[in-house]
Protein backbone atom coordinates (compact mmCIF):
# COMPACT_ATOMS: atom_id res chain seq x y z
CA UNK A 1 0.00 0.00 0.00
CA UNK A 2 1.20 3.38 -0.99
CA UNK A 3 0.40 6.54 1.34
CA UNK A 4 0.14 9.78 -0.11
CA UNK A 5 3.21 12.03 1.15
CA UNK A 6 1.63 15.11 3.24
CA UNK A 7 2.38 18.65 1.14
CA UNK A 8 4.57 20.78 3.13
CA UNK A 9 1.74 22.67 4.23
CA UNK A 10 0.28 19.89 5.34
CA UNK A 11 3.34 18.62 7.14
CA UNK A 12 3.91 21.69 9.36
CA UNK A 13 -0.10 21.84 10.01
CA UNK A 14 0.31 18.80 11.59
CA UNK A 15 3.12 19.69 13.34
CA UNK A 16 1.54 22.81 14.57
CA UNK A 17 -1.44 21.03 15.58
CA UNK A 18 0.72 19.05 18.29
CA UNK A 19 2.32 22.04 19.41
CA UNK A 20 -0.79 23.35 20.69
CA UNK A 21 -1.07 20.93 23.08
CA UNK A 22 1.13 22.21 25.27
CA UNK A 23 -1.34 24.82 25.90
CA UNK A 24 -2.40 25.65 29.07
CA UNK A 25 -5.13 27.58 28.35
CA UNK A 26 -8.65 27.59 28.99
CA UNK A 27 -10.62 29.08 26.65
CA UNK A 28 -8.75 28.14 23.38
CA UNK A 29 -4.96 26.15 22.31
CA UNK A 30 -3.51 28.04 19.82
CA UNK A 31 0.09 26.51 18.40
CA UNK A 32 2.54 28.37 16.05
CA UNK A 33 5.66 27.42 13.74
CA UNK A 34 7.82 29.60 12.16
CA UNK A 35 9.39 27.88 8.85
CA UNK A 36 12.09 29.38 6.48
CA UNK A 37 13.30 27.38 3.81
CA UNK A 38 11.41 24.19 4.84
CA UNK A 39 13.29 24.40 8.32
CA UNK A 40 11.43 24.77 11.47
CA UNK A 41 12.87 27.76 13.12
CA UNK A 42 10.54 28.01 16.32
CA UNK A 43 7.15 26.83 17.64
CA UNK A 44 5.15 28.42 19.99
CA UNK A 45 1.72 27.63 22.07
CA UNK A 46 -0.61 29.88 24.41
CA UNK A 47 0.73 30.36 27.95
CA UNK A 48 1.75 32.65 30.43
CA UNK A 49 5.28 33.99 30.77
CA UNK A 50 8.48 31.80 31.97
CA UNK A 51 8.04 31.37 35.38
CA UNK A 52 4.32 32.37 36.00
CA UNK A 53 1.34 30.59 37.08
CA UNK A 54 -0.61 28.76 34.68
CA UNK A 55 -4.16 29.49 34.05
CA UNK A 56 -4.86 25.89 34.99
CA UNK A 57 -3.81 26.82 38.28
CA UNK A 58 -5.06 30.50 38.68
CA UNK A 59 -8.94 30.89 36.54
CA UNK A 60 -9.19 32.58 33.52
CA UNK A 61 -9.96 36.27 34.35
CA UNK A 62 -11.50 36.65 30.93
CA UNK A 63 -13.96 34.18 31.57
CA UNK A 64 -14.63 34.93 35.39
CA UNK A 65 -15.43 38.63 33.36
CA UNK A 66 -17.30 36.88 30.75
CA UNK A 67 -15.12 39.11 28.09
CA UNK A 68 -16.15 37.08 24.49
CA UNK A 69 -13.22 36.44 22.10
CA UNK A 70 -11.15 38.82 20.07
CA UNK A 71 -11.23 41.17 23.37
CA UNK A 72 -9.14 42.51 26.28
CA UNK A 73 -6.15 40.68 25.42
CA UNK A 74 -4.28 42.82 28.18
CA UNK A 75 -6.17 41.23 30.69
CA UNK A 76 -4.79 37.70 29.80
CA UNK A 77 -2.25 35.81 31.90
CA UNK A 78 -1.08 34.01 28.36
CA UNK A 79 1.34 35.01 25.80
CA UNK A 80 -0.59 34.18 22.44
CA UNK A 81 1.14 31.46 20.80
CA UNK A 82 2.77 33.55 17.67
CA UNK A 83 4.24 35.96 19.97
CA UNK A 84 5.99 33.28 22.15
CA UNK A 85 7.51 31.36 18.50
CA UNK A 86 8.60 35.24 17.95
CA UNK A 87 10.17 35.86 20.91
CA UNK A 88 11.79 32.29 21.12
CA UNK A 89 13.15 33.37 18.03
CA UNK A 90 14.47 36.64 19.35
CA UNK A 91 16.10 34.97 22.39
CA UNK A 92 18.27 32.26 20.35
CA UNK A 93 18.81 34.95 17.94
CA UNK A 94 17.25 33.05 14.88
CA UNK A 95 16.07 35.60 12.35
CA UNK A 96 12.53 35.06 10.99
CA UNK A 97 12.39 37.46 8.48
CA UNK A 98 10.79 36.46 5.10
CA UNK A 99 9.67 33.45 6.78
CA UNK A 100 6.31 31.87 7.05
CA UNK A 101 4.63 31.14 10.59
CA UNK A 102 1.72 28.35 10.95
CA UNK A 103 -1.14 28.67 13.22
CA UNK A 104 -3.72 26.77 14.67
CA UNK A 105 -5.82 30.04 14.32
CA UNK A 106 -5.83 33.00 12.36
CA UNK A 107 -3.86 35.69 13.89
CA UNK A 108 -5.23 38.60 16.58
CA UNK A 109 -4.35 42.31 15.80
CA UNK A 110 -1.67 42.26 18.02
CA UNK A 111 -0.11 38.96 16.85
CA UNK A 112 -0.11 40.31 13.27
CA UNK A 113 1.45 43.79 13.97
CA UNK A 114 4.63 41.59 15.55
CA UNK A 115 4.45 39.44 12.51
CA UNK A 116 4.46 42.65 10.45
CA UNK A 117 7.30 43.65 11.98
CA UNK A 118 9.24 40.55 12.34
CA UNK A 119 9.11 40.29 8.91
CA UNK A 120 7.66 37.28 8.41
CA UNK A 121 5.91 37.01 4.52
CA UNK A 122 3.54 34.56 5.02
CA UNK A 123 0.70 32.95 7.35
CA UNK A 124 -0.78 29.57 7.31
CA UNK A 125 -3.88 29.34 9.00
CA UNK A 126 -6.17 26.79 9.71
CA UNK A 127 -9.18 28.26 12.22
CA UNK A 128 -10.98 31.81 12.09
CA UNK A 129 -10.68 34.04 14.72
CA UNK A 130 -12.80 37.30 15.14
CA UNK A 131 -10.58 40.00 14.47
CA UNK A 132 -11.20 42.09 10.96
CA UNK A 133 -8.69 44.91 12.05
CA UNK A 134 -5.91 41.87 12.18
CA UNK A 135 -6.85 41.09 8.88
CA UNK A 136 -6.76 44.62 6.74
CA UNK A 137 -3.03 45.31 8.61
CA UNK A 138 -1.89 42.46 6.98
CA UNK A 139 -3.24 43.19 3.82
CA UNK A 140 -2.03 46.30 3.55
CA UNK A 141 1.52 45.13 4.89
CA UNK A 142 1.70 42.87 2.14
CA UNK A 143 1.81 39.57 4.54
CA UNK A 144 0.58 36.52 2.56
CA UNK A 145 -2.56 35.09 4.46
CA UNK A 146 -3.61 31.52 3.12
CA UNK A 147 -6.49 29.47 5.20
CA UNK A 148 -5.66 25.86 5.22
CA UNK A 149 -8.20 23.72 3.45
CA UNK A 150 -7.75 20.42 5.48
CA UNK A 151 -10.08 18.12 3.55
CA UNK A 152 -9.09 18.92 -0.33
CA UNK A 153 -5.50 19.32 0.15
CA UNK A 154 -5.19 22.89 -1.14
CA UNK A 155 -5.37 26.67 -0.15
CA UNK A 156 -8.14 29.43 -0.21
CA UNK A 157 -6.04 32.55 -0.75
CA UNK A 158 -6.96 35.70 1.24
Amino acid sequence: MISVRPSWDEYFIDIVELVKKRSTCLRRQVGALIVKDKRILTTGYNGPPVNCKHCMETGCLRDELNIPSGQRHEICRAVHAEQNAIVQAAYSGISVKNGTIYVTAQPCVLCAKMIINAGIEKIVFKGDYPDTLAMELLKEAGVRVVKFEERHEHYTPL
